[in-house]
């Protein structure tokens, strides 16, 4: 009995080891390990993924639907049964000709001045800081950390303390300039007629440049010191240091920092909407609150959707150019 067991094992022993030997079992067992190192990060990724979805991808697509949609509030309880209007809703919204186009291409032009005025001094201020934060000095590590507390404050905290300093009779702002200074003959009015928008434009940049400093900031780490001093050597005073070694050595941070500004600052809604309430001054009518009033005060959700989906057609528009416009002066430095 035990010779045959062991006859048993001697049959079966070597078959089974020269199967597992065999150039295919090998292959598969590569191939199901490559499987499996592939399928790990998409794993990984996947609860980001479906968060995605829930939070943006599927709002976006009811939004879309929206649009195509005469929905009002008579169909709130059930928008699904709301009558098909087609293109009538875009039609609405472009018809510049007509009081709701018109007051949206206003809007839309406001939007684009205040946009480029904020992005562009936010990019200023933040690269002047981080250029001069370069240096050591005693103090630096205090001064960083105040130039981060607009950006570490919560905006609705923020604002409605600016709010409060924009006071005619009793805010700070009209204190220091009228008062103190003796700037104007009478306190001014920051939160209505033209005023609003120079008193959202300082607001926009005083919560927006501490994010343009930090990522300018870590982008300056990477430049070698040694540039700096092969080019004092050379006479280089620092205007020519920061001509030629710094802004060159910061374009790629630069290309995605102006771009997310561009899109924090175009769709920006927090910061009108807590500053002036759910109706603001026609000078500082972002198209984020016109497209919310246009909505939820007219309770015509189809053509609020509508502008949505242009506004969101036309950031794809802009992104997709200044990608490919980037690229290509990526593609052309370096094949020269």
């Amino acid at each position: 009995m035990t010779t045959t067991a062991v006859s048993r094992h001697d049959r079966s022993g070597p078959g089974t080891k020269r199967r597992q030997d065999r150039p295919g079992a090998k292959r598969t067992t590569r191939r199901s390990g490559r499987l499996r190192h592939i399928s790990l990060p998409y794993l990984l990724l996947l609860p980001a993924l479906l968060l995605e979805l829930l939070v943006h991808l599927v709002p976006m697509l009811m939004g879309i639907v929206m649009s195509f949609k005469e929905l009002t509030q008579f169909y709130l309880s059930n928008w699904s049964a709301a009558p098909w209007a087609g293109l009538d809703n875009f039609r609405i919204a472009v018809d510049f000709d007509a009081p709701i186009g018109e007051a949206l291409l206003k809007s839309f032009l406001t939007t684009c001045l205040f946009t480029v005025c904020s992005v562009g001094l936010c990019w200023l201020i933040g690269t002047a800081a981080a250029v001069f934060l370069q240096e050591k000095f005693r103090g630096r590590g205090l001064l960083r950390t105040l130039f981060l507390v607009p950006y570490a404050l919560p905006v609705y905290a923020a604002v409605i303390t600016w709010v409060f300093m924009f006071q005619r009779d009793n805010g700070l702002v009209n204190h220091v300039l009228h008062d103190q200074l003796g700037i104007g003959d009478n306190p001014a009015f920051w939160l209505v007629g033209d005023n609003a928008f120079w008193a959202l434009l300082t607001v926009s940049v005083w919560k927006g440049w501490p994010f343009a400093f930090l990522t300018l900031m870590a982008g300056l780490q990477n430049i070698p010191r040694d540039m700096y001093e092969a080019a004092a050597l050379d006479g280089a005073g620092v205007w020519k240091q920061i001509r030629h070694i710094t802004l060159p050595s910061l374009r790629p941070v630069n290309q995605v920092l102006v771009l997310v500004l561009f899109l924090w600052t175009f769709n920006d809604f927090n910061t009108p909407f807590v500053l002036f309430g759910k109706a603001a001054p026609e000078s500082a009518d972002l198209i984020s609150l016109h497209i919310y009033q246009s909505s939820f005060q007219t309770w015509n959700f189809g053509t609020g959707s509508a502008m949505s989906v242009l506004l969101l057609l036309f950031l794809l528009v802009v992104t997709g150019v200044y990608l490919l416009v980037t690229s290509r002066g990526k593609k052309a430095k370096a094949r020269a």
